[in-house]
């Protein structure tokens, strides 16, 4: 069985602080590779917000090209809007019997999990690998085989931040992956 993390999210846009991320969990967690799913529309998020779903999903897929233990993943646009995580994450099993999925997620969705769609069925069912993130406890873990804290360095970066200073005409170049860096200004001159 393939172990396959799965990084699911609206990479609005993806930066730097989603691949660090994603290549240490690959290099120093069991994972053979790691799927971003680039989400049409997360329940939880305004959509006024969201750049265009094919841009983001161009973005993340030039971000990740030449590294084979990254793929990106548009399964979400096959299924019913909004798109919850657990539907998601049955797809997958049902589609790819031969591969353990384990959700990625920082400690601040960690904090709200009670929001989401079948929170406990999610909890339960599927291996949940828990990253840090700035003012969040890790502490309060629930005590099952499934759900796992891992230890990988703090990158304290958003996508919100990103816009909010490209917005600012900050020069923040190497926040992003060099293939995006002109499609992200692009975006956010034609506001």
């Amino acid at each position: 069985m393939k172990n396959t993390g799965i990084f699911s999210g609206s990479f609005n846009p993806v930066h730097i602080g989603h691949l660090a991320l994603a290549n240490w969990l690959c290099e120093y967690v069991d994972l053979d590779e790691i799927w971003f799913l680039v989400t049409p529309q997360n329940p939880l998020k305004d959509r006024d917000e969201l750049m265009d779903y094919d841009l983001r999903f161009n973005m993340v897929k030039a971000s990740i090209a030449g590294y084979p233990k990254f793929k990106v993943s548009d399964i979400e646009c096959s299924l019913p809007l909004p798109s919850y995580t657990i539907d998601t994450l049955r797809a997958l099993q049902t589609i790819y019997p031969d591969r353990l999925f384990h959700l990625i997620i920082g400690a601040d969705s960690w904090a709200n999990i009670n929001q989401w769609k079948d929170a406990q069925a999610l909890i339960n069912d599927f291996h949940i690998l828990i990253y840090p993130r700035k003012n969040y406890e890790q502490s309060d873990l629930p005590l099952l085989p499934q759900i796992r804290k891992v230890d990988a360095p703090l990158v304290d970066i958003s996508s919100s931040f990103i816009r909010n200073a490209i917005g600012e005409g900050k020069d923040i170049r190497f926040f992003l992956p060099e293939p995006i860096r002109n499609a992200v200004r692009f975006f956010q001159d034609k506001k």
